[in-house]
């Protein structure tokens, strides 16, 4: 019995070792897969924040490009709005005196006078080349 015994012990031993073996290969191989599959999600994780990173560098580009369009765009504004000032401050000059008025009036039906006959020209040259 004895035999047996030792027999059983060095036929499990020897299982046991064939078995733990199988799982270590089996488990360095999933290993392997693993490592290999996180290695692509790092590099598509990496090449993502690189594409990222490009893209708000452009965005910031195109935010700093319209800002200084805007200030830009906000001086002229202030300057136009000066000029008028001035220019309404004059009108009311003008306006104040009677004989201006009708000075005023005399340029206003030329204004108009001169439109009219503008657009009587524009009309008749359209329907002239058509």
């Amino acid at each position: 019995m004895s035999y047996r015994r030792e027999h059983r012990s060095s036929k499990s031993a020897l299982l046991d070792g064939l078995e733990e073996g199988g799982l270590r290969a089996s488990s360095s191989y999933s290993h392997d897969i693993n490592e290999h599959d996180n290695d692509k999600a790092v590099q598509s994780l990496q090449d993502r924040v690189v594409f990222l990173k490009r893209l708000t560098g452009d965005i910031h580009e195109e935010v700093e490009s319209h800002n200084r369009l805007l200030d830009r765009m906000g001086n002229h504004m202030d300057a136009s709005r000066g000029i008028l000032s001035g220019t309404m401050d004059r009108f009311k000059m003008v306006f104040e005196k009677k004989s201006s008025r009708r000075m005023c009036r005399l340029v206003a039906y030329f204004v108009v006078s001169f439109l009219i006959i503008y657009v009587l020209f524009r009309i008749r040259r359209i329907f002239m080349h058509n």
